[in-house]
């Protein structure tokens, strides 16, 4: 749409107002603010507001040049500038009740205590469309995280690595462990409605726990172990990571107990700047890249049923070393939106 002069809207005719009403609810469903609209069309924000009130409430009738009979709409643009506000940002906990995550009845009852209106849910979903709102899996962060030092990483500490890395010709590689339980089981399956299916499966449970590194040109080191994951077993996983080690490595992990042991400390110290290890801030996995590998091994192996701890390690290494010979998915972790500061 191209800028137009501002108007107040009284010398437009009422088929082109219609139009203007349908493009802004068009283009605020595609992201742009009400108050970009305004500037474009040339009109006050408030009738964008309007527009988008009167639209919640009856569809695309109430964007129509004639006036459609029947009651005003319910909520109003004042009301709706309030509301998105308030779901960006406040939780549902701030309001007293149990869940964490809006839903349309939560969204409802926040309408109906604030301005004593009730939407019915196909009311309450157009309005959450309009306002730019879409249904979305969340992203769990623990409470005890430091925004500020989660900052600092990504904008200072990262890029001073990055560059120290450029100059000495190292390579980075972000590390984690995991376990995988005999009991973790993933994916769906077609079977007839009202009929669940079930699955035979093992009932003993068991653990298998594995290391690995991966750096964003797709390399992926990793080991398997049958056991706790302590100092000694960090500290061997480090010397396999050194084995035809050309460059020097930065090796980026969370800063477990088990990472900055006296044992590991003093291997590190051995090999003389060979190995350098850098620590995440403190309850922040989302920033290593190496946790996608988790997901992406276990929604593998969780699709099979284990009979025994034996084929439970020979799907968790086939798996793996799967991993090993496609690069290009490695990399593609990377590309995860809480990652992709570490390309």
């Amino acid at each position: 749409m191209k800028c137009k002069r501002n108007s107040d809207g009284r010398a437009i005719d009422h088929h082109s107002l219609q139009t203007m009403r349908q493009q802004a609810i068009k283009a605020v469903g595609q992201g742009e603010s009400p108050a970009q609209i305004a500037r474009v069309l040339g009109i006050n924000v408030r009738s964008v507001y309007r527009w988008i009130a009167a639209y919640a409430s009856g569809g695309q009738n109430a964007l129509l040049a004639q006036p459609i009979p029947g009651r005003p709409a319910k909520i109003t643009e004042d009301e709706i500038r309030w509301l998105s506000q308030t779901l960006k940002d406040q939780t549902p906990m701030q309001f007293k009740f149990d869940f964490a995550l809006w839903t349309l009845g939560l969204v409802g009852e926040v309408i109906k205590h604030q301005f004593g209106k009730s939407l019915a849910l196909s009311s309450l979903s157009r309005l959450m469309r309009i306002m730019g709102f879409t249904v979305q899996k969340p992203l769990y962060r623990a409470w005890q995280q430091d925004d500020r030092l989660v900052k600092v990483w990504m904008a200072e500490t990262y890029p001073l690595i990055q560059a120290q890395a450029k100059a000495e010709g190292a390579e980075i590689y972000f590390a984690d462990e995991s376990g995988m339980r005999s009991d973790h089981h993933a994916g769906t399956t077609w079977a007839p409605q009202g009929e669940t299916p079930i699955v035979s499966a093992t009932g003993r449970r068991y653990s298998i726990n594995m290391l690995s590194a991966i750096n964003a040109r797709g390399h992926l080191r990793f080991m398997i172990h049958d056991g706790t994951v302590d100092a000694s077993v960090f500290k061997e996983f480090l010397r396999r990571l050194m084995v035809g080690a050309e460059r020097p490595i930065y090796l980026i992990v969370d800063g477990h107990p088990i990472h900055k042991s006296k044992l590991v400390r003093d291997y590190v110290e051995s090999l003389q700047g060979k190995l350098t290890l850098f620590f995440l801030p403190p309850y922040s996995p989302e920033l290593n890249p190496d946790e996608q590998v988790w997901g992406n091994i276990k929604s593998r192996v969780g699709k099979t049923v284990i009979q025994n701890k034996e084929q439970m390690r020979a799907l968790l290494t086939a798996a793996l070393r799967r991993l090993q010979r496609n690069p290009d998915i490695v990399q593609g972790f990377f590309f995860h939106p809480e990652c992709r500061y570490a390309i």
